[in-house]
């Protein structure tokens, strides 16, 4: 059994933006990571940022599973540090290769490093490939660089190193309150919550308008709206949503209306509609409504181009299918 002591979190847009607004980013996406593990009662020692990279203090694996649905996290790999040192590197890739690589396998070195080392990454993948094809050559290895039965991670930083076997991809995006607020029109259909998911995955923050009074009673659809919500809360775990319930009657004039008057008083920055290409006269007639009521706001419509499929799958994904 490996014993991993830490999980490396990749993030990917951060990484563009400029210092100030990097710094201000990955100092949220900590704050969400927090909360995530709280939610799921996981333990760690500490949470650190380093040039690019975070780092979760932990000897629990599972928790790279849980901090993958962090939205802003492009992926996470459960990792066992050691020092940047060629023969350091070695050894520990020769005793994960030892646990991981069996008979008849074949395996690779993938190596990267980052500030100044008197090492090039083709030295570290020479110097562990040989290490661990000594250690179990008895096993008949076979190296393989296109297609290997398994691999082995080095991560050189500039002042540790890590060693790893497996990426786990994560949800990606932006950190969920980097973005400003946004008001979400919620149907019992999944549409509507898999536009609001893909928005806070864009990093806005949520305030649901539930558009019928019957999901908040209790009647026959069982308050469906309501249950999506309480599910997308658990992707929020530190953005508490109130809900708005639209009084029933008045169709979708009305909802427009008071979804742009809570927009203001809450100074979101746009609506969410779950309208697709596939609710073609929905689309028309809601187009005509925004401008002829004269709101001030803009209406996203995330799933546009997207068919019924692709919104089933987003649906299983979220957990509202």
């Amino acid at each position: 059994m490996l014993n991993y002591d830490a999980i490396l979190i990749r993030y990917g847009e951060i990484g563009l933006k400029s210092k100030r607004v990097r710094s201000r980013y990955e100092r949220i996406l900590v704050e969400n990571i927090k909360a995530v593990l709280h939610l799921h009662k996981k333990t760690y020692s500490g949470i650190r940022r380093d040039r690019g990279r975070i780092f979760t203090h932990s000897n629990d694996p599972d928790i790279a599973d849980v901090v993958a649905n962090v939205f802003g996290v492009v992926s996470t790999s459960p990792v066992i540090t050691t020092d940047p040192d060629l023969q350091m590197m070695a050894q520990m890739a020769a005793d994960v290769g030892e646990l991981t690589i069996h008979q008849n396998e074949s395996f690779a070195i993938r190596a990267r490093k980052a500030g100044v080392h008197d090492f090039s990454s083709r030295d570290i993948g020479v110097s562990c490939g040989d290490a661990v094809y000594e250690r179990i050559k008895g096993q008949n290895p076979s190296i393989d660089l296109t297609s290997p039965d398994k691999e082995i991670f080095i991560e050189v930083r500039p002042d540790k190193a890590y060693v790893y076997t497996k990426i786990i991809k994560g949800v990606g995006g932006l950190p969920l309150g980097t973005q400003g607020r946004m008001v979400a029109l919620i149907t019992d259909d999944i549409s509507s919550s898999v536009a609001v998911w893909l928005m806070m995955r864009r990093g806005c923050e949520i305030i649901p308008v539930c558009c019928d009074n019957a999901h908040l009673s209790g009647a026959a659809e069982g308050g469906r709206a309501v249950e999506h919500i309480k599910i997308l809360q658990r992707w929020a775990p530190n953005y508490p949503m109130k809900i708005h319930e639209v009084p029933h009657g008045g169709g979708v004039e009305n909802t427009y209306r008071i979804a742009a008057e809570i927009a203001k008083k809450e100074r979101a920055h746009g609506i969410i509609t779950g309208s697709s290409l596939e609710q073609v006269a929905a689309q028309i007639s809601a187009d005509v409504l925004a401008e002829a009521l004269d709101i001030d706001f803009p209406i996203c419509r995330p799933l546009i181009g997207m068919d019924r499929a692709e919104i089933v799958s987003f649906a299983k994904r979220i957990g509202i299918f």
